[in-house]
């Protein structure tokens, strides 16, 4: 069963309650979807996984609700966040760090105080993307986050700090992938990066505070870095012990579609994580396949007809899919007989040929061991995406994005 249903589209919906609102992020599943997915399939759930956690969405979700969550992600920065979102702090003392932190950033800025020699980072080309100024101010607050003792208190900082370093940055704004703004507009390019910080500060406070106090509960998540294409450690999840998965996987190789790793990558390199520029090579499709053999009749046709047209961005497509599949195949060994799989999916546009992602997940789910039971088809209003890509990968060629998702929704039988 296939539908359309608006009620999905969420369109007047606040997507940024609770610790939703920390820190943008490409392709984020809204909560309100998340949300009343755990509404339908919750009966008896205890403990829901999302292999794609990304920065948290359903793992939020699922806490409110007092069931345990298990997230695995391959970025860093989304880990963290996710991690950030979901873990409870003592708001008195966040309070003493805000106030020290703002006591010490006002002295900064108004010359109060003289600025510590502070050690700058040296990557690679971090003067094509931070003017200088903004590189030492920058630097003073990573060294005051460095010496927070407590690591909750000190992620939290982190959080922000990745948010404020984007927003510092020569990037252009509304860009998931890593574009320069014009060289006309750099010399009046002067941010506030004390204030940015701060504002970042207070604004995930509140959401802090009013999912502390909505959660009320004893429901723990844990994150793990992980690879779902990989056979899933019984130390992360024990055999068929998820009762529900409700996750968000990436459309397609990140090189074509949502640049996980290029929007990660400037906020990863002040973080101190390692191969921050190899996120996009690692995710699924990172590394090429010329063939697979795929259980799923549309999947084959579909790459039949991008073979026609171009090889190389078939050999993307066989990719991607071959990734896809495994970690479809790991994620069916942990879920319970009974235990529902809920995957949001677009289908995206190669070499103008529609990719109808989400039959083939049903289809792989279903040689898996599932049941189809049905998929809603939503429109996309608020999803943050690009309204265009470069699915040639080619400057100047540029085709319109998703603008629908699928939630393919099956039943494990076995």
């Amino acid at each position: 069963m296939k539908y359309s249903d608006t009620k999905w589209d969420f369109k007047q919906a606040d997507t940024k309650e609770f610790t939703h609102c920390f820190h943008s992020y490409p392709a984020m599943m809204i909560p309100q979807i998340a949300r009343k997915l755990i509404k339908s399939y919750s009966k008896n759930v205890k403990l829901l996984f999302d292999p794609y956690c990304g920065t948290g969405t359903s793992l939020v979700e699922a806490n409110l609700k007092n069931i345990d969550g298990i997230g695995t992600d391959l970025n860093p920065l989304a880990r963290l966040i996710a991690k950030v979102k979901t873990t409870p702090i003592n708001i008195q003392t966040l309070d003493l760090y805000l106030k020290d932190f703002n006591d010490k950033s006002f002295a900064i800025r108004f010359g109060i105080a003289t600025k510590d020699e502070i050690k700058l980072p040296d990557f690679k080309n971090i003067d094509f993307w931070f003017a200088k100024n903004t590189q030492k101010y920058l630097a003073i607050i990573k060294d005051y986050i460095n010496n927070i003792e407590d690591i909750n208190l000190q992620d939290f900082f982190r959080v922000a700090f990745s948010e404020t370093v984007r927003d510092c940055s020569f990037t252009k704004k509304g860009e998931f992938k890593l574009v320069r703004i014009p060289l006309k507009k750099l010399q009046s390019f002067k941010p506030d990066v004390f204030g940015i910080m701060i504002s970042k500060l207070l604004r995930n406070k509140k959401g802090l505070i009013e999912f502390m106090n909505s959660k009320n509960n004893g429901a723990n998540t844990n994150i793990y870095s992980f690879n779902s294409t990989y056979s899933i450690p019984q130390s992360i999840i024990p055999e068929k012990s998820v009762d529900l998965v409700i996750t968000s996987p990436p459309y397609g190789d990140s090189r074509t579609t949502v640049a996980y790793g290029q929007f990660s990558r400037l906020a990863n390199q002040w973080l101190d994580y390692d191969d921050a520029s190899q996120i996009d090579n690692n995710l699924m499709g990172g590394k090429k396949l010329n063939n697979y053999d795929f259980d799923s009749k549309i999947l084959i046709e579909t790459i039949s007809k991008i073979q026609n047209k171009d090889n190389k961005r078939a050999k993307d497509v066989i990719s991607f899919f071959a990734d896809y599949y495994k970690s479809i195949s790991n994620v069916s060994s942990v879920t319970k007989k009974g235990a529902y799989i809920c995957y949001v999916v677009g289908n995206r546009t190669v070499k103008d040929t529609k990719i109808p992602t989400d039959i083939i997940t049903k289809d792989f789910f279903e040689s898996n061991g599932f049941k189809h039971k049905k998929t809603i088809i939503r429109n996309i209003p608020n999803k943050r995406m690009p309204s265009k890509n470069s699915p040639s990968n080619q400057v100047g060629k540029k085709s319109s994005t998703i603008k629908n998702e699928y939630i393919v929704i099956c039943q494990k039988q076995i």
